[in-house]
């Protein structure tokens, strides 16, 4: 267990690093601009999807990349669409709750309830990775033998 853990933060940290960055700017800024918890929800969530699934995505091509390279075979847009599925697999069913239910409601109602906006967006993206990870990782691991093999 102890290597499965490992090789998870390996695997997400840097693109919860990066989410949580644009997350909170996205949020604050949206919020000084629009003073709308509703836009401030909306825009953190997806805003953050998109550095977190940029970063993943980025990851496995990279990496994708580099081992096909080793055995002297070309990355190419076939390969990428196999990496896309494998995400998606991934991803897909946690993702789909999270962004359409639970990231924005908690994201909306987290700073009201705090009465801060930069603490309500971080402990509401805290809470949601809760039930995000939860299936995503189970996902991951089924998929890993059958989705992740690019020979």
């Amino acid at each position: 267990m102890k290597n499965k853990a490992k090789e998870w933060i390996k695997r997400y940290l840097p693109a919860e690093i990066i989410s949580i960055v644009v997350t909170l700017v996205s949020s604050v800024l949206t919020y000084k601009l629009t003073n709308s918890n509703i836009s401030t929800a909306l825009v953190g969530t997806w805003v953050g999807n998109i550095g977190y699934f940029g970063t993943i995505l980025l990851s496995d091509v990279y990496g994708t990349s580099k081992e096909l390279k080793l055995k002297n075979k070309p990355y190419t847009f076939k390969t990428f669409g196999l990496n896309a599925r494998a995400l998606f697999i991934e991803f897909g069913i946690a993702e789909f709750f999270d962004s359409l239910f639970v990231r924005p409601t908690l994201m909306y109602y987290f700073p009201i309830w705090v009465n801060d906006i930069s603490l309500g967006v971080i402990i509401a993206k805290f809470a949601a990775d809760i039930t995000f990870y939860v299936p995503a990782i189970i996902a991951y691991e089924l998929s890993k033998k059958k989705l992740r093999s690019f020979e």
